[in-house]
């Protein structure tokens, strides 16, 4: 049956005529490319690498550039849709286009020299190099000042030492973006991958995001060159404003996974049949509908209007953080409720909701936990940091 996408609230016709041309285009794309194949990139743990040029080829690779770099040059509504379209496929294969868009593309387009964004931002662009972005450390997840990687200054290099940790797309990836202190100051470095005491062993074993390439990075004494230091990464601040802009592509992106299942659960439940009659005629179930849907529809108006105050130059971290904490903790409820209403047929991969199920559950960690952005709006609100 074809995905039909919740839309309760007509948010589409608040759509301009590209940003819907965006919307269709991937959700095109989802559907012919990417859901045929991705309950077996799932199942034996392989992220679609052959899906990276035609992603490339459609503009969705650093799609909010300019196109003086290769990129599509789109608004950030649009980019919220690409995000939001391809985490219905999956939420590893949205990862991989925000790791590469927002947290590789943009610091060397925010912070970076001219040299570097003319080198750099149309190879990535074109999916001709692969990046990830090195902050978490073994020992630094939620609390990243504390970070151990250091860069030493040697004259005419520097020399990077210490260790990263899951990080997504290390193990394929060209080029890494890592955060490292010199001199007491935490900067931001282009580490080519293939430099000598580099290396980015994968994360085997996951429950979660198995579609998708997880890694550690180690860098043992590794020499780069002067002008690989990023000019306008100086302070964790600009660390962190690349991860607000991964955190907007998220509160997106969780939509199209919540929207997945919907659409996977409403199906089923107007045609799986108990006592003689469709389970959706029963209350409790056309509850747990209602309440799916109206987690929804409230997700997808919070995200349009982070969109709207992006392009308005009026976002603020603290409202990337409401979102992204409201978005995937209502979607992974979504898709938990999605499995129950399944019943034992939600635990087979004949459905995709536990596989969204799974993937969410990373999602609400990653790019910081429920309870760090709840202590962001906390302090936000009373002017009081609690994180000690």
């Amino acid at each position: 049956m074809a995905y039909r996408q919740l839309d309760y609230y007509d948010l589409r016709g608040l759509l301009t005529e590209e940003e819907r041309m965006v919307q269709d285009t991937v959700c095109d794309f989802v559907s012919d490319r990417v859901m045929p194949l991705i309950e077996s990139c799932n199942r034996e743990a392989r992220f679609p690498a052959e899906l990276v040029p035609d992603m490339a080829a459609l503009g969705l690779l650093g799609a909010p550039y300019p196109e003086k770099y290769g990129c599509a040059g789109l608004g950030p509504i649009a980019f919220g849709l690409i995000a939001q379209e391809l985490e219905r496929g999956d939420s590893g294969l949205r990862s991989f286009v925000s790791v590469q868009t927002s947290l590789v593309m943009y610091p060397i387009f925010t912070l970076g020299s001219d040299a570097q964004k003319d080198y750099w931002l149309p190879r990535l662009a074109q999916g001709e190099k692969i990046g990830c972005f090195g902050l978490t450390e073994p020992d630094f997840g939620s609390n990243p000042a504390g970070l151990i990687t250091r860069a030493a200054d040697r004259g005419s290099h520097y020399v990077l030492s210490g260790a990263k940790a899951w990080i997504t797309n290390g193990t394929i990836s060209d080029v890494a973006i890592v955060w490292a202190k010199l001199d007491g100051e935490i900067c931001g470095f282009i580490v080519e991958t293939d430099r000598a005491g580099f290396s980015a062993p994968e994360i085997k074993n996951k429950f979660s995001l198995r579609a998708s390439v997880t890694s550690d990075l180690i860098l043992e004494d590794v020499e780069i060159p002067k002008e690989n230091l990023l000019p306008g990464a100086i302070g964790l601040k600009t660390a962190l404003a690349c991860l607000s802009q991964a955190r907007y592509g998220i509160a997106w992106g969780v939509m199209g996974a919540a929207c997945a299942v919907f659409d996977e659960v409403l199906n089923y439940a107007k045609t799986r049949i108990q006592f003689d009659k469709p389970i959706a005629s029963f209350q409790l179930v056309q509850s747990k509908l209602a309440e799916m849907a109206t987690e929804i529809t409230k997700g997808q108006l919070l995200a349009y209007r982070l969109g709207q105050l992006k392009a308005e130059g009026k976002l603020r971290p603290q409202h990337v953080s409401m979102a992204k904490r409201n978005n995937v903790a209502a979607a992974l409820d979504i898709a938990r409720t999605g499995r129950d209403i399944l019943g034992a047929n939600g635990i087979s991969n004949e459905y995709h909701t536990f596989r969204h199920m799974n993937n969410l559950e990373s999602v609400i960690t990653y790019e910081g936990t429920f309870d760090i952005h709840t202590l962001i709006i906390g302090q936000d609100l009373t002017g009081i940091a609690a994180y000690a």
